[in-house]
């Protein structure tokens, strides 16, 4: 016996072929979630059975199937006409009797579960619908704030027809899906009130790469499509997995998306106008739609949901206005995650030329092309193809047949979990999204360059530049026994640089996040009161407004961008330096002039370890300080260890050392290990004394290049002279070695010279070396000549 509606209740993922990937998953976790505090709203399928009867008892197989065979499958020709002709036909059939009376009794019972009136969501569901292979992502119709009888039934009916719009239609070709065997059911579920509260989607593994230690999570003000559809560029949240239910807060980044406008409820239900986009308040805008507390929350559900499935989950949320609960309202499996683990292809840009503008870039490669600027997909030229960049304000599932040709996507709206990132993604294009002027700066018909190099970001450069490309297999590349780790300096590369098979971070300046992060000079915010140009308060004001403490300001932006490197490394260990600005370089950051000297020579003045005990600075290194114990003692990344640059005597490392465990950082206390810089020659001819103090050394050559050779690295009347393989800097490092083997403490070195210099990194792997850190566009070639350097050893040895 056929039936036409099945209760969530009665639902379980084993029922695709009765309710579709949609509806099946929300029927799993209704039955096998909610018991374990997930909320899911409840409601109803209109089942795949019911579908069939809709076209028996319409007589409509037929017809569909005649149109269907005269689809023009080389150039798609007559899509649209195909498409509009099926569509017409579903839109004109009557709902057969039995079915609505099934429907309307479902809703009726749906209503009589909760005390006041209620609204429904009504969305399609194929059977070959939110699978691993396909998602079928915004292929067919979803309806909002249905509140009749009639509503629901002219919705259903509309679901019915989606599932012939254009792109659906094409996707299934593309896919190899029988047009006529991919039935469709329909969800109807109570709807989430978050039109006048948030919602949004949540990524359990990284989007772009994979990285399975991350979530994402998006989310705009009111109802979800803006942020599905990509309408808003959203706030985002990253959470670490490893954390979620064993600290307080596993949320480590939070970024404030612009939200320009909020979907609510429409306010003419007569003219079907059931929702509505209004202008978000610029104070709103501004503002998180999730405090810590519900981010922590949803993460935890979606692992749940994670484990449940056993694979890598997208999941849409909301938050409910009335009772200002969150619920869970779909989920999926993630289809084209990131790059294979195996496989890594590096592009390289030699020279960047003139910006055209930037947004969230999606691709990690590198297109270079012709600019097609259009509004709508009828705009769009029959020539477009492979050689393409579409250009656009934001992208709708109208336009997938027009995405599957371009070799990029440029839109002025959107975030990473926009329609657009999301189909980017799955058909293997660049996308660059959230540019705001993507379509005013850049001319129809330009050449253009995409580049999405530097994870987060994407840039559009004016002309076709050159790059290279080259396709590795990790698995072909050598692993030295020596450690290789990486050199980083922008938190943005993180997720991406993880991919490559370092031994984790042994250098991460915190000058670029004070720098580029933050931009204003800690004692500005220490001190604010003794911030002297009115101007310069103002902005500082305005930068800090939404942190009660402008201090917060500091350490939050600080502890975030620290965070995302120890996440997207962890278990591997990441040194961090603590801040090493000279004088004139403090003096640049935003109201520095107020707090820093004029000295004639700041690279041997007063920097590094001499400023975090002076009274001058004291406060500001406090916050440096309260930030680094936030993310190891409070966000729980022990993989963190600190290093002290410049550090002139062994007096000067107890002093450093002392002011450190009174900001809350004592050494060894929770693991933690602190190392120094040797870059004085100081530093080496004392280095057991240092190494009672420290935990392990760094090798800063071009530092200890310049003292021991007395040559001025900035300056380029004596380059020539600057050798950090001059046999004096080599036998510095020899004796420093020797000392620091003995006493059992590690050293590390920083820098090109390993990479660069095969003779170089022949004697640093004889001589012991601990590690050599790499920047990120040396690291492939460094690997490769530090295992020709052992070899060689090996060799000699026999």
């Amino acid at each position: 016996m056929k039936t036409w509606v099945l209760p969530f209740s009665q639902i379980n993922n084993g029922m695709i072929a009765r309710v579709g990937g949609k509806n099946a998953s929300l029927g799993e976790m209704f039955n096998g979630l909610r018991f374990y505090g997930v909320r899911i709203p409840d409601g109803f399928a209109l089942t795949t059975d019911a579908y069939g009867e809709f076209l028996q008892f319409n007589q409509l197989r037929a017809p569909i199937q005649k149109l269907i065979d005269e689809l023009d499958t080389q150039t798609f020709s007559n899509l649209a006409s195909i498409g509009k002709q099926i569509r017409e036909l579903i839109q004109k059939a009557s709902f057969p009797p039995h079915l609505t009376e099934a429907l309307q009794k479902s809703f009726t019972d749906l209503q009589q579960h909760y005390p006041e009136a209620i609204q429904v969501a009504v969305r399609s569901s194929a059977t070959a619908e939110d699978l691993v292979s396909a998602s079928f992502a915004g292929q067919h119709e979803s309806f909002l704030n249905i509140q009749t009888e009639d509503q629901l039934v002219e919705a259903c009916r509309a679901c019915y027809a989606s599932l012939f719009t254009d792109r659906a239609i094409k996707y299934r070709h593309d896919n190899g899906f029988d047009h006529l065997k991919v039935a469709l059911s329909v969800g109807v579920q109570k709807m989430v009130r978050s039109d006048q509260a948030s919602s949004g989607v949540c990524f359990t593994v990284d989007p772009d790469t994979g990285h399975e230690n991350l979530m994402l999570i998006t989310g705009s003000w009111g109802l979800g499509e803006n942020v599905v559809l990509g309408t808003v560029n959203p706030d985002e949240f990253y959470v670490f997995k490893p954390s979620i239910g064993q600290r307080s807060n596993a949320v480590v980044s939070r970024k404030v998306g612009d939200k320009s406008v909020t979907m609510i409820y429409g306010d003419s239900l007569e003219e079907g106008k059931l929702t509505r986009n209004t202008v978000t308040p610029r104070e709103r805008q501004q503002q998180l739609i999730l405090t810590d507390t519900e981010v922590n929350l949803l993460a935890s559900w979606a692992l749940l949901i994670e484990e449940h499935y056993r694979k890598p989950m997208d999941i849409e949320w909301a938050k409910d206005s009335l009772d200002q609960q969150l619920y869970i309202v779909q989920a999926r499996p993630m289809t084209n995650l990131g790059a294979s683990k195996l496989q890594l292809t590096d592009y390289r840009l030699p020279v960047a030329g003139k910006i055209l503008t930037r947004g969230q870039g999606i691709g990690q490669r590198i297109v270079s092309g012709t600019a097609r600027v259009v509004a709508s997909p009828k705009d769009v030229p029959a020539s477009i193809g492979a050689s393409d960049i579409l250009v656009t304000d934001i992208t709708t599932p109208d336009w997938d047949p027009i995405l599957k040709k371009v070799s990029a996507i440029v839109t002025n709206r959107g975030g990473r979990t926009s329609h657009a990132a999301i189909v980017a993604r799955e058909v293997g294009a660049l996308a660059v999204v959230g540019t705001n002027n993507g379509t005013q700066v850049i001319q129809d018909g330009a050449t253009i360059t995409v580049s999405c190099l530097d994870a987060q970001e994407g840039f559009i450069y004016e002309g076709i530049l050159p790059f290279t490309k080259a396709e590795i297999n990790l698995t072909d590349l050598p692993k030295p026994r020596t450690n290789c780790q990486l050199i980083l300096g922008d938190p943005s590369q993180a997720l991406r640089l993880s991919q490559l098979p370092s031994d984790g971070v042994g250098l991460m300046r915190l000058e670029f996040i004070i720098a580029n992060a933050i931009g204003i000079h800690p004692m500005a915010l220490a001190n604010f009161e003794a911030v002297k140009d009115e101007s310069v308060r103002e902005e500082i004001s305005q930068l800090t407004h939404l942190y009660a403490n402008k201090k917060e300001y500091f350490v939050d932006k600080l502890a975030q961008s620290v965070a995302m490197v120890a996440a997207s490394f962890y278990p591997r260990p990441v040194i961090v330096r603590m801040s090493d600005f000279k004088t004139n370089e403090y003096a640049n950051l935003l109201g520095g002039r107020d707090f820093e000297p004029a000295e004639e020579n700041p690279m041997l003045g007063w920097r590094g370890a001499s400023r975090y005990y002076d009274p001058k600075y004291i406060d500001g290194f406090r916050l440096e300080c309260e930030a680094m114990r936030r993310v190891r003692n409070q966000m729980g990344f022990t993989n963190v260890k600190l290093m002290i640059p410049f550090c002139r005597t062994v007096e000067e490392g107890k002093r450093v050392l002392a002011v450190m465990e009174n900001f809350g950082l004592t050494r060894h206390e929770n693991g933690l290990e602190v190392y120094v810089m040797a870059e004085i020659p100081s530093n080496i001819l004392q280095a057991e004394a240092f190494a009672e103090l420290f935990d392990g050394f760094s090798i800063g050559s071009n530092d200890l290049t310049q003292l021991a050779l007395g040559v001025d690295r900035d300056s380029s009347m004596v380059q020539g002279l600057f050798d950090e393989n001059n046999p004096t800097v080599r036998e510095l490092i020899k004796m420093l070695l020797r000392q620091a083997h003995r006493v059992g403490r590690p050293v590390g070195i920083c820098g090109q010279g390993p990479s660069d210099n095969p003779a170089f990194a022949r004697f640093l792997t004889q001589e012991g070396i601990s590690s050599i850190s790499l920047t990120p566009d040396a690291f492939l070639r460094g690997l490769k000549t530090i295992d020709e350097a052992e070899t060689a050893l090996l060799l000699d040895a026999l």
